[in-house]
């Protein structure tokens, strides 16, 4: 449970009809089981331990008594054991007949759930033999006062985060399932005993319906499905077992399987996520009054078992990729394209230097100009060579203004760097950060005066790793009139120039696709430092870092709000074998000094379109003062 992580587990047993006792055998195994792999929390099916098929023989008071001496059973076998378990069992109270789940756990019997909604159509006859049950409730069991209930709430005394509920079945398919108001409660982790026959195409609709579920109520979600132990008569069931949080799925068992399928949800990214979404208990009223069990488990560090993405800004599959490609693209030209028919705007000017980050923003502004009928010729491409311009980027910035048809301005800076320098009295041969900075000012006040000149707009090409870092030069390539690319990271800015690429393959001028290939290529650099041997001397990857790296920590970071240890753990996972955990703490470091020190220049950002779920505009996602001290957040990392 260190760092919010907790293992779940979905269990289908091999049942036997109405064999309590060989049923609790079973799932007594899949507890020891479940309690060597570190498991928190086990779901079992619906009625498992008589069996969901039973049909009139619920009604027999055999069948009832022998579920009863089975379950006490295996609180008994529980006593030892951490694992809180979920299982499924008919229970008579007075008159009445519940289909309940008994949750268990070092020896005690902690409460009973009762399902809220019986069917009673097609193969399913529940009502003939089961009621719904109460709220809150207490009955006497085995001579002790139990919680009986659908509003129970089972807490973890050593994590707060850590809250469970459970729902049965039906529960999950209808309107209004019990589900909401648990999550509402609290419940982080939602379990549901079921028994759901397999029919075609049922499995996929099971699975949108877990996903969405768990979505809706950012929670995690625990389906435990009846397996081929209860294929009798006219049913056939599969075991088929989900494990969805906040709508990703973790963990599925393949159909017609038994055992356990097992997960590591983050109990502490749901709750971090539902603070963030302050609408999750929006128009509640009247909330339902729940019932609090504590409950007790030994912390244990996880070999976590949930796959951590190296690039969280990247999708996995091709597919994906280039349909996040495609849409981010659009988002971009649609902001630019409002902006630039809003100001009656014909002319947008962008700094052409060669690297990735002008060549995303000048294919963006390319599309917006096509959307609007404009002619190309109105996009100023203005490439300003200085003391570390090569061969390579001056040739491939002018190539692809060419490509796309723009109007190319080239203005060296050198002679007037150099008259600055004079002026300010700064050495030509002191490479420091005013020789970089001046260059970087030098540029952007060409391109402010050249739109004055034409009545433009200066179209920004810095990213978000860019601003998370600092790694811009204030007031210089800091500032624009439109960015972009602001809340596009390094890592998919690449993406986004080589679907571009792929895009231009086809065409008949394969010119466009050649030199965005090229620039694929080519070591990002602000090149504001004189070359080596004609070759880039200033890499910025060797400077503040790897952007993969940057680009992990600012996701975990701003989007989860995660400590640094918990970020460095993550990394640990997603980048085994790349990099070893000096790297990936000293880089870290970095990042959090830099992140919290440059913030002054995120808090006078021009506008931007916002693309994905991090950004740091100061008027939307991020709102951070610009003197906040790094402090605690460094001494996790000492």
């Amino acid at each position: 449970m260190i760092d919010g992580f907790v293992r779940v587990a979905a269990a289908t047993p091999a049942i036997k009809v109405a064999d309590c006792l060989y049923n609790a055998d079973q799932i007594r195994h899949l507890m020891l089981e479940a309690q060597r792999q570190k498991v928190s929390v086990l779901v079992t099916p619906e009625l498992s331990l008589t069996g969901y098929t039973c049909s009139d023989l619920f009604l027999s008071r055999t069948l009832q008594q022998g579920a009863l001496a089975a379950l006490e059973s295996l609180i008994a076998s529980s006593k030892a054991l951490d694992v809180l378990t979920l299982v499924g069992m008919p229970l008579a109270i007075g008159s009445m007949l519940y289909n309940v789940a008994a949750v268990i756990q070092g020896g005690r019997l902690l409460g009973l759930i009762p399902k809220s909604n019986i069917p009673n159509y097609a193969e399913f006859y529940e009502a003939r033999h089961f009621s719904p049950g109460p709220a809150l409730s207490t009955i006497t069991l085995f001579g002790e006062s139990v919680p009986f209930g659908t509003n129970l709430l089972f807490a973890c005394a050593q994590n707060p985060d850590f809250v469970v509920a459970a729902e049965i079945c039906e529960d999950l398919w209808v309107l209004e399932s019990p589900s909401l108001h648990h999550a509402r409660a609290g419940a982080t982790v939602i379990a549901n005993l079921s028994a759901s026959d397999e029919l075609i195409g049922k499995a996929d609709y099971r699975r949108l319906l877990v996903q969405s579920h768990s979505g809706r109520l950012i929670s995690a979600y625990v389906y435990a499905d009846a397996g081929e132990g209860e294929s009798t008569t006219d049913l056939v069931f599969s075991g088929h077992n989900l494990i969805y949080e906040n709508s990703r799925r973790l963990a599925e068992s393949p159909l017609f399987s038994l055992g356990l399928t097992t997960a590591d949800v983050d109990v502490q990214l749901l709750n971090a996520e539902r603070r963030r979404q302050n609408t999750f208990l929006a128009g509640k009223t009247g909330a339902a009054v729940y019932q609090t069990i504590e409950f007790s488990i030994r912390t244990q560090a996880l070999d976590l078992r949930r796959s951590v993405a190296a690039h969280p800004f990247v999708p996995q599959s091709q597919h994906d990729l280039a349909e996040r490609c495609e849409e981010i693209l659009t988002l971009q030209v649609q902001g630019l394209k409002k902006r630039l028919a809003h100001t009656k705007t014909r002319s947008a000017i962008i700094g052409l230097s060669g690297g990735l980050d002008s060549t995303l923003a000048l294919i963006v502004t390319a599309r917006a100009f096509d959307l609007l009928e404009l002619p190309r010729a109105g996009i100023i491409a203005v490439t300003m060579p200085g003391f570390g311009t090569t061969d390579r980027t001056y040739s491939n910035a002018l190539q692809l203004a060419k490509s796309l048809e723009t109007t190319l301005r080239e203005i060296p800076i050198r002679a007037a760097v150099i008259q600055h320098f004079a002026d300010i009295g700064h050495p030509d041969d002191l490479h420091d950060v005013t020789y970089e900075n001046s260059q970087a000012r030098e540029r952007t006040q060409i391109l402010m005066d050249i739109a004055n000149q034409t009545s433009g707009l200066v179209i920004g090409t810095g990213d978000l790793s860019e601003l998370a870092l600092g790694w811009a030069t204030y007031n210089g390539d800091h500032m624009s009139m439109y960015a972009v690319n602001s809340s596009v990271p390094k890592t998919l800015v690449r993406h986004l120039v080589r679907h571009a690429a792929g895009q231009a393959q086809g065409v008949a001028d394969i010119s466009l696709n050649q030199v965005l290939l090229d620039i694929l290529d080519t070591p990002v650099s602000p090149e504001l430092l004189p070359p080596k041997d004609g070759q880039i001397a200033q890499q910025t990857e060797q400077i503040v870092g790897p952007y993969e790296l940057h680009d992990f920590y600012l996701y975990y970071l701003v989007r989860f709000g995660f400590s640094p240890k918990k970020i460095l753990r993550l990394a640990r996972l997603a980048f085994a074998g790349q990099y070893d955990e000096t790297t990936l703490h000293n880089w870290l470091v970095i990042f959090v000094r830099r992140f919290f020190s440059q913030q002054f220049k995120r808090s006078c950002l021009p506008d931007g379109p916002k693309v994905g779920s991090v950004t740091l505009s100061p008027r939307g996602d991020w709102r951070m003062p610009s003197d906040a001290e790094a402090t605690l957040w460094l001494a996790e990392l000492t």
